[in-house]
């Protein structure tokens, strides 16, 4: 087997905003892996939160390309690389190499339903509230807008974006930029507004103080959570989790993750870095079913791949083969 490593650059419609600061391009990393005159590829976005780089992320990939030459398997690199990035785009390009082997879709080969379009949030980034209401305003045919939050302003943010959408389904992200304090007195205002849902809130090591408070509507680990290890830290203080395969390291986790959580009466949502369509493709398996679903990465961009994902009305629709899976 083959593998090619390369970087990619996209620039983004804008400046994209959260509590952790702002870009105008996301780079990610494209692994493509080769075998019999087949291809199958996947890409990752190096998180600088979980202290990845794209240095750092490639060298993870690189160093295994000698058991990947040898044959090894999506089960095997479990215990290979760590969950994060790099598993992802490698485990994501062994799903397509598969499916692309024995002729029959990715679905069909982890025992899954065909899949279907889902709506997708729309995220507006963190702006003064006068340009978030301008852009509520824009997206307000859209029924579900995500608004990233975490800093002082916020309530006058959020009166913006309603103004601007009145009938779409709100959730906010405050990517772990509110104290408990700040957030037991946002929470009236939250429900007020029609807000359904609050991702990740606290610190992600500080959030034990979710335990001891009234959630008066459900609250959903973001940073808190990444794979199956992690679930048991949740218990008692979050209803819902959020599933990016960036954090699993790859499809093969994040299905097993979403089954687990099932299990522990968590609700589903699915998310994603800021990525092409790639990396969004194999995440809408996981979507199937999903309480939540935020893939609208490729919305953020100027330009996507070839072959892109559709949205429309009905959402984001399954991939295209040429495009993966």
């Amino acid at each position: 087997m083959k593998l090619t490593v390369s970087r990619d650059t996209f620039p983004i419609d804008g400046v994209f905003t959260i509590s952790r600061g702002s870009r105008t391009e996301q780079q990610v990393i494209r692994v493509a892996l080769e075998r019999g005159g087949l291809t199958g590829q996947g890409e990752c976005t190096p998180y600088a939160r979980y202290g990845e780089t794209m240095d750092s992320v490639e060298e993870e990939i690189r160093r295994i390309s000698p058991l990947l030459a040898e044959g090894l398997d999506r089960h095997a690199l479990l215990n290979v690389l760590p969950a994060g990035a790099a598993r992802n785009a490698v485990d994501c390009a062994l799903w397509d190499l598969e499916a692309k082997e024995a002729g029959k879709p990715v679905w069909e080969l982890a025992g899954l339903t065909a899949p279907e379009p889902v709506v997708t949030a729309y995220t507006l980034s963190l702006a003064d509230p006068a340009t978030m209401r301008a852009k509520a305003a824009e997206n307000a045919w859209r029924p579900l807008l995500k608004i990233k939050l975490g800093g002082e302003g916020d309530m006058a943010r959020l009166e913006a974006v309603r103004e601007g959408a009145p009938n779409a389904t709100i959730i906010v992200d405050a990517n772990e930029g509110w104290t408990a304090e700040g957030y037991a007195e946002l929470a009236p205002a939250l429900l007020r507004l029609g807000v359904s849902m609050v991702e990740q809130p606290l610190p992600a090591g500080a959030d034990a103080a979710l335990a001891g408070i009234e959630r008066p509507l459900p609250v959903c680990a973001d940073e808190a959570c990444h794979d199956r290890a992690t679930l048991a830290g949740l218990k008692g203080k979050y209803d819902m989790i959020n599933i990016k395969l960036d954090k699993t390291g790859g499809l093969t986790e994040a299905l097993a993750l979403r089954d687990a959580a099932r299990e522990e009466g968590y609700q589903v949502m699915v998310g994603c870095m800021v990525g092409s369509s790639l990396a969004m493709a194999p995440a809408i398996l996981v979507a199937q079913g999903a309480e939540v679903v935020d893939l609208d990465g490729p919305l953020l961009l100027a330009r996507d791949r070839d072959h892109a994902l559709t949205y429309d009305a009905a959402g984001v629709h399954p991939a295209e083969p040429a495009l993966w899976g």
